[in-house]
């Protein structure tokens, strides 16, 4: 069997969308994965995503998720199996010029549908959603949420269906020469050989390469869960209901959807967490502080059960923009991760941007923020708010 021009290793959003797209670039392609795309392990795993354009002031992932929304969109198009829905996405803030506020300028000025809501307004909307007088709202009308697991799986079987190959296994990076990676090896001792390498491997991506990434990549356990509205209340559904970000309050959530319940997780890290071993069962503290929340915005909730948890993880760099660069020593083996839920979106436009890097491209000025030189500062970034509270805003 000839070895492949480029092997992937990972098969979440990232390595899926890379390998994808390396496909249609004409690169024979093979997409290695220990456990499979979409798996409970992985990041890219669980049920649904936050698919939204508000990044602040930034305006590269501003584009970059428009352009993946339009990539995502169109893939479900060619596969007839839809995996984005256009559900909107309401962000609340405390804040007049907050992170909200400057979200709302960059859309406005980039030509994207964006609408400033007062209290009323909201409580008109969506009276079934809780507003202080005192706080602020914007809506992205054209947002929404992705099916994770459904949509990444699709992703990882396209590679296939386009000549590409898929292999289940867990790998680590083998012999070198010449400064050159030769091949992957797995637990039983076989290789894949590659002319180029694209590690994407979420949270093992500190472990296969200690020296390298190190401490640049923190994983952390993050807890979310599923609130069981009343039966034959459909006010919490897509339907009724946009996906929706509470910056000030930590809290996230997306509509209920596909049979699941409502959506919500807290924003804010949690403990250090062994993604292969680690056991997946919900501190009961996020249950308390949900009901807590969930009676302050949504007090129809309040006292619905949890119908379902999930245990994910972030994998986060310091400053929060990913990791995209070419390992130091080696010159065919790309390294690519620190992405969570935030990378999750952009999964197109960052598969797209690895193969254009593979193609020579070298990044110019701000695209240069996820390099493995970068210097970064410890925990501030794209969603960190003016007001030096650290806000993390990984999970969606």
């Amino acid at each position: 069997m000839t070895d492949p021009d480029l092997l992937v290793i990972g098969a979440g959003a990232m390595g899926a969308w890379t390998a994808r797209l390396a496909r249609l670039g004409g690169r024979s392609t093979t997409l290695v994965d220990a456990w499979g795309a979409g798996h409970p392990r992985a990041t890219s795993g669980g049920e649904t995503r936050i698919s939204r354009a508000s990044h602040g002031d930034d305006e590269l992932y501003t584009r970059w998720s428009r352009r993946a929304r339009e990539a995502w969109i169109a893939f479900g198009e060619e596969t007839g199996e839809p995996v984005f829905v256009e559900a909107g996405c309401l962000w609340f803030g405390s804040a007049a010029d907050g992170f909200e506020a400057r979200s709302a300028a960059t859309l406005e000025r980039l030509g994207i549908p964006v609408e400033r809501l007062d209290p009323d307004a909201v409580r008109e909307r969506w009276p079934q959603v809780a507003i202080d007088d005192d706080e602020v709202a914007v809506f992205e009308p054209e947002a929404g949420f992705l099916f994770a697991r459904r949509a990444v799986a699709a992703v990882a079987r396209s590679v296939v269906t386009l000549g590409g190959r898929f292999e289940l296994a867990a790998v680590r990076p083998g012999r070198t020469a010449g400064g050159r990676l030769l091949d992957v090896v797995d637990a039983e001792g076989g290789r894949l050989a590659a002319s180029e390498f694209v590690f994407a491997c979420g949270p093992w991506l500190p472990r296969l390469f200690p020296d390298v990434v190190g401490d640049l990549i923190r994983v952390t356990k993050q807890d979310v869960l599923f609130v069981g509205p009343a039966g034959g209340d459909g006010r919490f559904a897509a339907e009724w209901l946009p996906a929706w970000v509470d910056y000030d309050a930590a809290f996230y959530g997306v509509p209920a959807a596909d049979g699941r319940g409502f959506k919500l997780a807290p924003d804010r890290y949690g403990p250090v967490f062994d993604p292969s071993s680690g056991e997946r069962v919900v501190d009961p503290d996020s249950v308390r502080l949900a009901h807590a929340y969930l009676a302050r915005r949504f007090p129809a909730l309040a006292d619905r059960p949890i119908v379902e948890t999930r245990v994910c993880q972030y994998e986060t760099t310091p400053d929060t923009n990913f990791l995209i660069d070419r390992h130091p020593a080696w010159s065919n083996v790309w390294l690519v991760g620190g992405g969570s839920g935030h990378g999750f979106k952009h999964g197109p436009a960052i598969g797209e941007w690895v193969v254009r890097r593979l193609d020579g491209y070298e990044p110019e000025g701000d695209e240069r923020r996820f390099g493995l030189d970068r210097s970064r500062a410890s925990e501030a970034g794209v969603r960190t708010g003016g007001d030096g509270i650290v806000r993390s805003w990984q999970g969606y």
